[in-house]
């Protein structure tokens, strides 16, 4: 398949009437606007057409599906008045994550700690699209006042626990399975908040992007079960980020190496 093909695959996807297509055969993209909403989206062609040689008919029902809810939230933002920053969360993910897309965009991102990274991403309602540079331009948006707006928004976020017991030690889990779980270690106040219930050492796990667990630590016995959890939880989340745990203490995160049975050394990590 080549680009014209796809191209016109697309067309006889989406509606017509609707959506005006302007292909730039120089950089090998197709620029879709929407005429009712007056705004559109750049689609790189090389990266679906080498998804669909794996795909096959997947692979353009997952970019009809994408196209689809990002104009959804498009919508959503002139019916209700929201700008689009008003619709994007913070996400976090491993240092080892790759910091550009397949189509070799950067995306937009913040240090976090030594093990963890923050990126942005767009809500679509039952997904979430990593933001690039490209899309900032197209949303016309400020990147701070992005990061600024995607932080309010993960404080506006449920935050209940669930509470556990082993061997004298409590763990809360935080599991909404709304995609930012792990996201919620970026608000302060929720975390001041668990610092005042804890009665030995507060630790906090993101092993994986659905779950933050805090850790009440006291006795030995309970950094082998953090370790063993947060393993467990890394192993078998859909998006893992880091089986190391950190250490909270004035509102610093510090990993922690848990080097074997009772034994755990400290090391310096970025600052939150």
């Amino acid at each position: 398949m080549n680009s014209e093909q796809l191209v016109e695959l697309l067309k006889s996807r989406l509606p017509s009437e609707i959506f005006q297509w302007r292909l730039d055969r120089k950089t090998d993209k197709v620029r879709l606007e929407h005429t009712v909403l007056n705004k559109g989206m750049d689609i790189s062609l090389p990266e679906i057409i080498a998804k669909y040689e794996l795909k096959n008919e997947k692979a353009i029902d997952e970019i009809i599906y994408t196209i689809g809810e990002t104009f959804k939230a498009m919508e959503k933002e002139q019916q209700e008045g929201f700008t689009a920053s008003g619709n994007i969360y913070p996400v976090i993910r491993s240092t080892s994550f790759p910091v550009k897309s397949k189509a070799g965009k950067m995306f937009i991102t913040k240090d976090h700690t030594a093990e963890t990274r923050i990126f942005y991403a767009l809500d679509l309602g039952t997904t979430y699209r990593l933001i690039d540079e490209s899309m900032v331009e197209t949303m016309g948006i400020v990147e701070k006042e992005m990061m600024e707006a995607a932080l309010f928004k993960v404080r506006s976020l449920p935050t209940s626990v669930r509470q556990d017991e082993v061997s004298g030690n409590y763990f809360y889990f935080v599991n909404n399975k709304d995609g930012y779980d792990a996201s919620r270690i970026l608000n302060s106040a929720f975390l001041k908040s668990m610092e005042g219930k804890i009665e030995g050492h507060m630790t906090v796990s993101v092993p994986h992007q659905d779950v933050l667990i805090i850790g009440d630590i006291r006795n030995d016995t309970g950094y082998d079960v953090l370790a063993q959890m947060t393993m467990q939880f890394f192993t078998t989340g859909a998006v893992p980020v880091t089986s190391l745990s950190f250490y909270y203490e004035n509102e610093e995160l510090e990993p922690i190496f848990i080097l074997g049975k009772n034994r755990v050394a400290r090391r310096e990590g970025k600052k939150k």
